[in-house]
């Protein structure tokens, strides 16, 4: 605004200049025309010019008269003619003033409801939202009560985005947010957290009855079908709840459950689960965990680590299974099954898999700059073949890292596979399209058939450690070791035995045909800067 009133200023103060200068230049032509024609009738009334002369022509000629009033006039005009303009001037800064104060104001009003709603549906967002809930436990506190928040998240939306495109996608959420608008009360609050999942906080909860109706009455909005492109969809929602105080004193940790508590809805089927103890394995440090691990990827706590792959047919390690870690500041070095599940509970495994496979690639790449040719294989959760992002996103960073799609393996489980067949053997096919290998993890504990891994583009299939470290003793496992390595053979895929613990083993591997050997026998896994010595110390012995 003072920049405003400068310029104003500026355009008065011009309009003044601009009226003063035309005055004085009528002025100045007016004084010239004077003496002109004073001069001009002197000469011809005397003949020649003389002082005497031009006094009796002023004083005789009543033309001179009407000349001698010419500058007067100009100079009064001039007054008038600016006084006139800074008037006008002033009303117009007083105006555009005005103008500029309500369309400050305005835009100041739009800014603000822009960072705190949702730009697609208009609703709340997770940072209006955060503000709500905060209000509302100061309130419940204050008056002994008790509040609600749930987690909904629609089943299967991704799917809807890929057979539709997000245009449709969007125009779905849109639908369902007037819904919901329907569904609460004056007093609750409804947000839009992201994607496809909305939030609700419900205050003077009395019982947890009332939570049932209120997800009932959810998922009764839901049951009309939605028109999306001459298309009628069924859709469903799978929704979480946390309860202040009993579950939890804050905002972080209501928001951590009621997400823990829709996971498990979607997981088991059940549409609604309020939040118990139980959904956490019984562990107060997993409950802890769950809020640190989004912060861990942030302050990078995670490690890589990786164990050599022995190969046969040339008498050296080809290959590495990047293996993540937690350096976690209180409970030391942590195992992947103690924080994975908890990264798939509370939807952070993909921010989870892209740190993973962004840190291997780079790894990769640097290992590759100094002439070590390893390739690396890196385990994927049944939630990244859910992703139809995933083939894409990997496509990019073999890009940027400047690694052979070739030199990348990516081990699935059966289980994953299974969880969603048709859309696992799509992704997949669409990673081996870019040269990237795929490799069976712990074959034969799943439930998958062999008419569907025919289907599936594997180059690899590892039998599990359970079957391996038991064989010699086990006639049963090494039955079926024997015939996995027979049935990978047949299939034209390589075969990986883990779990090779002792020598052994590792003889009776190798007669059987196994070209792949991983296990403690051959090496623990060890951090990438220990890996190029312990491969130089190898191949010299």
């Amino acid at each position: 605004m003072p920049f405003a009133h400068q310029s104003f200023a500026r355009d008065v103060s011009f309009l003044k200049a601009k009226a003063t200068r035309q005055s004085v230049v009528g002025v100045v032509i007016a004084l010239f025309a004077l003496v002109v024609a004073t001069t001009l009738a002197a000469y011809v009334q005397d003949g020649r010019l003389t002082w005497g002369g031009i006094v009796r022509a002023q004083q005789t000629n009543f033309v001179l008269w009407f000349l001698d009033l010419l500058p007067m006039f100009f100079a009064v005009w001039g007054q008038y003619v600016g006084s006139v303009m800074a008037h006008e001037a002033g009303a117009m800064v007083i105006d555009q003033t005005q103008e500029l104060r309500t369309q400050t104001v305005a835009l100041e009003c739009k800014a603000h409801h822009e960072t705190t709603h949702d730009a697609l549906t208009d609703l709340p967002n997770r940072s209006l939202l955060h503000d709500r809930v905060v209000q509302a436990i100061h309130r419940a506190k204050r008056d002994g009560g008790r509040l609600a928040l749930l987690v909904l998240d629609l089943d299967r939306f991704k799917e809807i985005n890929e057979s539709l495109g997000h245009f449709n996608g969007d125009r779905l959420l849109k639908q369902l947010a007037v819904r919901l608008q329907g569904v609460v009360r004056a007093s609750d609050t409804l947000a839009r957290l992201g994607g496809d999942e909305f939030a609700f906080v419900i205050p003077n909860v009395a019982s947890d009855a009332d939570l049932h109706k209120v997800a009932k009455t959810i998922q009764k909005a839901m049951d009309a079908p939605f028109s999306l492109e001459k298309l009628t969809l069924d859709v469903r929602a799978s929704i979480g709840a946390a309860i202040f105080p009993e579950h939890g004193q804050d905002v972080d940790t209501l928001m951590q459950l009621a997400d823990v508590a829709m996971y498990a809805a979607k997981q088991d089927n059940q549409g609604f689960v309020i939040y118990s103890s139980k959904l956490n394995m019984a562990s107060p440090q997993r409950l802890t965990l769950m809020g640190e691990l989004r912060q861990a990827l942030e302050r990078d706590e995670l490690l890589m680590y990786y164990q050599p792959k022995f190969d046969n047919h040339c008498n050296r390690v080809t290959e590495v299974e990047a293996l993540v870690r937690w350096q976690h500041p209180r409970h030391g070095l942590m195992q992947p099954a103690e924080f994975i599940p908890l990264a798939e509970r509370t939807g952070l495994i993909k921010q989870l898999s892209l740190w993973v496979l962004k840190t291997v690639l780079h790894q990769s790449s640097r290992w590759r700059e100094d002439g070590l040719e390893i390739a690396v294989s890196v385990n994927l959760s049944a939630h990244d073949l859910l992703d139809p992002e995933l083939p894409d996103i990997i496509a990019g960073l073999l890009a940027q890292h400047s690694v052979p799609a070739k030199q990348l393996v990516l081990e699935i489980t059966e289980t994953a596979i299974m969880a969603d067949p048709d859309c696992s053997l799509e992704i997949l096919n669409r990673i081996a399209k870019l040269g990237v290998r795929i490799s069976i993890d712990d074959f034969g504990t799943g439930y998958s058939s062999l008419a569907y891994l025919r289907k599936l583009p594997v180059t690899e299939i590892k039998i599990d450690r359970s079957f391996v470290m038991e064989m010699l003793d086990n006639p049963g496992d090494e039955a079926i070791v024997q015939a996995t390595i027979g049935l990978a053979k047949s299939l034209g895929l390589d075969v990986v035995a883990e779990g090779v613990e002792n020598d052994a083993t590792m003889v009776k591997l190798k007669s059987l045909g196994c070209n792949l050997l991983q296990g403690y026998h051959i090496s623990k896994p060890m951090a990438a800067k220990d890996f190029p010595g312990w491969q130089s110390d190898r191949e010299s012995k």
